[in-house]
């Protein structure tokens, strides 16, 4: 054996501090970019319970105009979640009417926001003319009660997730919704 390749095989056995320091700083680099984006998922969750909710109201507006018939939204916040339901006359039957939906359970629209999307998403609180359920009319604006012609006061729905709550106002005689953070 040569003594140039013997040589050459005793001083390549290890990292020189430059390859180690260069390394752990690109762990760093990582390290530092990947951090706020795993921070932020739990934000990114409630957010799209929240544009859910939004859109799910919007919808619900639409339909009532596009069908010319009321249509509610009812929130169960002990089960977390809400069905979107077509009213017939002046009752609300969530097992019979809830509007059909492909993707939901049972082919109901139904929203659970105890699914693992939502992160934890949890309706602290529905509060629509002092009752849980959202109407609107066959024009789209909200009203009191199921099969009424009587305007609604509006309401908000609480969202809350692990590191922050919103609230989705509906505004009265327009339905207009606006989303406000509250932490």
């Amino acid at each position: 054996m040569n003594s140039n390749t013997s040589r050459m095989n005793r001083t390549r056995g290890g990292y020189t501090l430059i390859e180690v320091l260069i390394v752990v700083m690109i762990m760093g680099i990582a390290a530092a970019v990947v951090a706020p984006t795993t921070s932020q998922a739990g934000v990114l969750r409630i957010q799209a319970a929240v544009r859910t909710l939004v859109a799910d109201i919007t919808f619900a507006q639409m339909d009532a105009l596009g069908y010319q018939e009321q249509r509610a939204i009812v929130f169960d916040t002990e089960e977390n979640s809400y069905t979107l339901v077509q009213v017939n006359g002046s009752t609300i039957d969530v097992e019979n009417d809830a509007l059909y939906d492909p993707r939901g359970p049972g082919q109901r629209y139904t929203v659970d926001f105890n699914r693992e999307i939502f992160g934890g998403t949890v309706i602290e609180s529905a509060e629509i003319d002092d009752d849980n359920v959202l109407v609107f009319d066959e024009m789209g604006g909200p009203v009191a009660e199921p099969g009424s012609s009587t305007l609604s006061d509006g309401g908000s729905i609480t969202l809350a997730g692990p590191l922050s709550r919103f609230r989705v106002d509906v505004a009265a005689f327009t339905g207009r919704v606006t989303v406000t953070r509250l932490d």
